[in-house]
């Protein structure tokens, strides 16, 4: 590389000089230009050592490679001038010559350095002409990427042929070549106008865009590839190539911009306890937090196997970092012990029961684990001189049709009417549904499905809202640093989704057809639940913050000594029949009735 480098220098120099006298150069520069031209030769391949040009892989130059060309040229010149001027005054070469070298050398080894790969690209779609042509949804940076990924591919004949983007404005444009050519909806006519023969979607395009993808490529008889976008990557959590589109692809939400500067300075440093530590949300919420460096993390539950490889997982994640700690959260004299052992400065309480059905049953049990274990961990935090104490909540709380929900709105106005007057900062966190968590329904409608079916969605109406474990964690951390105390966040949770369309779309997404392969039943709704949920309650204002996915549901606060009575008649009562239990919490949080909900929102 080092010899092409050397003959590329000397004969730009001495064409630049043709270039400069428009012909032949004059016998009386001749001389100067030879002793001139081997300094420029040898200035010219310091700077291109010095830049390492002669050790990049010319296979795969890219724009980064061509600005250091450009880098190294541009010095190499300043480097001449200086030669020229105070070494060699008796040469003395003409300025425009310099000028006319930097442009003819930058072209030069800009060539020298791309032509191998614009061999290899040109014979590659050469050999791809008569294969497999593809569509890629995205005309973004991944769908870049990815076009890049098809051109050098050597064992898979697949060609782009065409770009489709949600955004109309990029119609009519190209990248690297390849034309953007529509929107999603076009994509049944351009399947057919192109041959495409698969779509191939690109980076983090919204789920509603892919959805409409899926449903569309389905009717045009093609199959739909989704490949991993660049934060999945950098997580490790996908493999690189190309694979089946994805329930999470389908629910898929713009990603979560954090003020990871605030999250940092609040938590660095610092002692930090979860409950519910191995759950979905509780054990999420600790990945995120070690991110932030704190000093101690005491992860806080009292499921043992859960426990057990929490702390496998975070000791790798962190060595000396995590303290796992077996307490159940209704064991006051063992929550105080811990929390006097730890001093935590910032609390996280996501332990709680979840499922509707069964609380139902055991409105007693609901009382405890959700309500007064709220209760116990709130006070617990203070008495140890916690600074921020942040409950996770649940949209079930809004307009309660069920045990769950009212035992979370119970909690909730305790931990609002505790901020008035605390020296701890008490905030609450509300969303609905995360994807994948244990025992919601993806992974009980992914159960059905391998068992041949049925899959069972009690309401055709029912929907509910959707957002990744990740992104509700991360939400639910970044909201913690936001606000004085006593605020009710609100995470944005998009779009409501149709749980029976989710059951259709994971259906066709198992390569199975709905009403031949499987079928879908409807068994009404249970006991408590909802068909349509809310994000706030009637008397809650909906007000923005900072963070464009936090909201504050803004509602008068509860005195302390009236919520505390409540709770000790639903502490009274927890024990006794479910008549009594339900009685109690009924006259405290009345819960209304499913049908007046559901007319009540559709209209």
């Amino acid at each position: 590389m080092l010899t092409a480098f050397a003959a590329v220098s000397a004969v730009t120099f001495v064409a630049a000089y043709s270039l400069r006298f428009g012909g032949p150069i004059p016998e009386q520069h001749v001389a100067g230009m030879t002793v001139a031209m081997l300094c420029a030769v040898g200035v010219k391949l310091f700077s291109f050592c010095w830049h390492r040009l002669d050790q990049n892989v010319n296979r795969y130059i890219g724009f980064h490679d061509l600005v250091t060309i450009a880098k190294a040229t541009t010095l190499s010149t300043i480097g001449l001038s200086f030669v020229d001027t105070f070494l060699l005054p008796e040469v003395s070469t003409p300025r425009g010559v310099l000028l006319i070298d930097w442009g003819v050398t930058l072209l030069a080894v800009g060539l020298l350095r791309s032509a191998p790969r614009a061999y290899r690209d040109l014979r590659s779609n050469f050999a791809k002409e008569t294969g497999r042509r593809a569509l890629i949804v995205g005309a973004n940076d991944e769908g870049e990427s990815l076009l890049r990924t098809l051109r050098m591919a050597r064992m898979q004949p697949l060609r782009a042929v065409g770009f489709i983007d949600p955004d109309v404005r990029q119609f009519g444009q190209h990248i690297g070549g390849v034309p953007v050519v529509g929107v999603p909806e076009d994509l049944p006519r351009l399947v057919a106008e192109y041959s495409a023969h698969e779509v191939l979607i690109a980076g983090s395009l919204p789920g509603r865009v892919v959805r409409t993808v899926m449903a569309d490529a389905q009717r045009a008889g093609v199959p739909v590839r989704a490949m991993p976008t660049h934060e999945q990557l950098l997580r490790g959590t996908v493999s690189v190539g190309p694979r089946d589109v994805s329930i999470e692809d389908l629910l898929r939400r713009d990603p979560v911009r954090l003020d990871n500067g605030a999250i940092s300075n609040w938590l660095a440093g610092q002692t930090v306890l979860v409950t519910g530590s191995s759950g979905s949300i509780g054990s999420e919420i600790c990945r995120q937090l070690l991110k932030h460096k704190p000093a101690k993390l005491v992860a806080l539950d009292r499921s043992e196997t859960g426990q057990f490889f929490l702390d496998r997982e975070l000791e790798a994640l962190a060595p000396g970092v995590v303290e796992v700690v077996l307490a159940d959260t209704n064991d006051r004299e063992r929550l105080d012990a811990v929390f006097q052992e730890h001093r935590p400065r910032v609390v996280f309480h996501a332990a709680a029961y979840k499922h509707v059905p069964l609380m139902e049953k055991h409105p007693g049990e609901a009382i405890k684990n959700i309500t007064l274990a709220t209760r116990n961990v709130a006070d617990a935090a203070e008495a140890s001189g916690a600074a921020s104490f942040v409950m996770v909540s649940t949209d079930k709380a809004v307009n309660p049709t069920s045990v769950m929900g009212a035992c979370k709105q119970m909690a909730e106005r305790y931990v609002q009417a505790k901020s008035v007057g605390s020296a701890c900062r008490f905030v609450t966190v509300r969303f609905g549904n995360v994807l994948d968590s244990a025992g919601s329904v993806i992974p009980i409608f992914r159960q059905q499905i391998a068992q041949g079916g049925p899959i069972t969605v009690t309401h055709p109406d029912i929907n509910r809202y959707f957002m990744m474990i990740p992104e509700a964690a991360q939400l639910v951390v970044q909201a913690a640093t936001m606000g004085q105390g006593g605020e009710i966040f609100v995470l944005d949770m998009g779009e409501p989704v149709r749980i029976l369309d989710l059951a259709r779309d994971m259906i066709r997404l198992s390569g199975l057809r709905e009403g031949e392969d499987i079928e879908v039943e409807i068994t009404g709704l249970r006991p408590g639940e909802k068909l349509y949920e809310e994000l706030y309650n009637d008397s809650e204002q909906h007000k923005p913050t900072s963070h464009e996915k936090i909201m504050t549901a803004d509602c008068a606060v509860q005195p302390l000594v009236q919520v505390l009575h409540d709770l000790r008649r639903l502490e009274a009562a927890a024990n006794d029949s479910v008549a009594e239990a339900l009685a109690a919490l009924e006259e405290i949080v009345p819960r209304m009735p499913t049908e007046t909900l559901a007319l009540r929102v559709a209209a």
